[in-house]
């Protein structure tokens, strides 16, 4: 009999039990049984069952010491293999079926299974699994739920380990979260029970395949050629900024297209948690932060690597994202010379941001007063760039605030542009952001390196 006809046979028998339930008597195809019939009395979905001897015989007939970075030859083979299977098992699938079901194994045994989907779909920004039941996406902004699962929380775990396993790195109890990247570099954070109650919780945020350009931006109006102008002018003058913002702002892809106006002949030193810039310069050296191992030996900071890139020659430094006490070394590098460094930070707002990084300097552990540690942050950041995710979903740049000075024991700071909402229609926000009609003090740095701004760009003498 048929894999076909016994799945039927089954669908039958489970009707006649529904007591003349209309939907528990529906047969016929594979995705019929799978979607409206219950599961057989031992628990196991026929579909799943299926696609589970299927892959495993797979598995079991393929060369262990294939090389899977090879896509298209590893498929090639897989295909051929799953013809042959599917023959000498006597598998009668109809051909959307037999396409689907391979398309599903070639998944867990090239990608990411259920995930492989998502991360191909480029409308897709965030993926988010809560346990083996629930995954979520965030798409144009909103936070959808799929229709789709894992098999169980063992499944989450093998995909989980599949990332995580060749950048060096572990996930188990005795640690139970861990930062990773894929190989596009998109950001992955995965948190395992006993610290998640709900099973394996992997979060994914992905990255455009290829990094978003200033024209991108600007025409989605997530900022307007008038402050890209001056930014450009901020970057190739040296200015120290801050990008800061809210989870999600849009903080990284930010600081990619800004790190674009660094001139192509200075060196380039980028430090993260996560390797996920997308610098386009040649002379880039990429560091990433390392934890401790099974003995809890052999971790490497954000910190070590900030001191360490000290020594590394750099014309400037970029750190991926500012959280701990590794603040500190960074203003010690803005100050000594290295100008034209960048960061980023979570904050609600640009004063925020710095009060953010006072405190993070202040973990330091270094018993300084808090005036000592306000004047290096007033003396090393010139500029916060504040970014914030509109609740139409939209990521927009809303201040591009000058860090002034200081006026006794507070630090002093001027809106350059702010957004201004003027309503919201049609489920979107309307607004732009505007210049104040202020310039910068540091203006008089910019005009040094040669760079000249019309006074339009400041709002001055323009019609607004």
């Amino acid at each position: 009999m048929s894999i076909l006809r016994r799945i039927q046979s089954a669908d039958n028998q489970s009707a006649a039990t529904q007591n003349g339930n209309p939907a528990a008597q529906t047969t016929g195809s594979l995705q019929t049984r799978r979607i409206v019939a219950p599961p057989t009395q031992n628990g196991q979905d026929t579909y799943q069952d299926l696609k589970t001897r299927v892959q495993n015989k797979l598995l079991a007939e393929l060369d262990p010491s294939v090389d899977v970075s090879k896509v298209n030859e590893v498929r090639k083979t897989i295909l051929d293999l799953y013809e042959q299977i599917l023959v000498e098992e006597n598998f009668v699938l109809s051909r959307t079926e037999k396409s689907r079901l391979f398309e599903q194994i070639a998944a867990e045994i090239l990608g990411l299974g259920p995930l492989q989907p998502l991360l191909e779909d480029d409308t897709i920004t965030e993926i988010m699994v809560n346990g083996h039941r629930n995954i979520y996406v965030e798409r144009r902004g909103k936070i959808l739920r799929l229709p789709i699962t894992f098999e169980n929380d063992e499944h989450v775990m093998r995909i989980i380990e599949r990332i995580v396993s060749p950048l060096g790195r572990r996930v188990d109890e005795s640690s139970p979260y861990v930062d990773a990247r894929l190989q596009d570099g998109s950001r992955v954070n995965a948190i395992i029970p006993p610290i998640s109650l709900v099973g394996p919780v992997l979060t994914i945020r992905k990255f455009a395949r290829t990094p978003f350009t200033v024209d991108q931006l600007i025409q989605l109006d997530s900022i307007t050629p008038e402050s890209i102008q001056f930014l450009d002018a901020c970057v190739k003058s040296r200015i120290n900024l801050v990008i800061s913002g809210g989870t999600g702002s849009g903080k990284t892809t930010l600081l990619n297209v800004l790190s674009g106006f660094i001139p192509s002949d200075e060196r380039i030193i980028t430090i993260e948690n996560a390797a996920e810039l997308q610098l386009r310069q040649e002379h880039v050296v990429t560091l990433e932060s390392r934890p401790p191992n099974i003995e809890g030996r052999g971790e490497i900071t954000i910190r070590n690597l900030v001191v360490n890139a000290l020594r590394m020659r750099p014309d400037r430094i970029i750190v991926g994202e500012i959280r701990d006490e590794a603040a500190l070394d960074m203003l010690q590098a803005m100050n000594t010379g290295h100008d034209g460094s960048m960061t980023t930070c979570h904050s609600n707002s640009p004063r925020d941001s710095l009060s953010r990084i006072e405190t993070m300097t202040m973990m330091a552990g270094m018993d300084l007063p808090v005036r000592a540690i306000r004047e290096q942050v007033s003396s090393a950041i010139d500029l916060v760039i504040h970014q914030e995710r509109l609740r139409d979903g939209t990521r927009k740049v809303v201040n591009i605030t000058e860090v002034s000075g200081m006026e006794g024991d507070v630090i002093t700071m001027t809106d350059i542009f702010a957004f201004e909402q003027l309503g919201y229609e049609n489920n979107k926000v309307v607004g732009r952001l505007r210049p104040t009609g202020l310039r910068p003090k540091f203006i008089e740095k910019i005009e040094a390196s040669g760079i000249h701004l019309p006074p339009s760009v400041f709002g001055i003498g323009a019609r607004r």
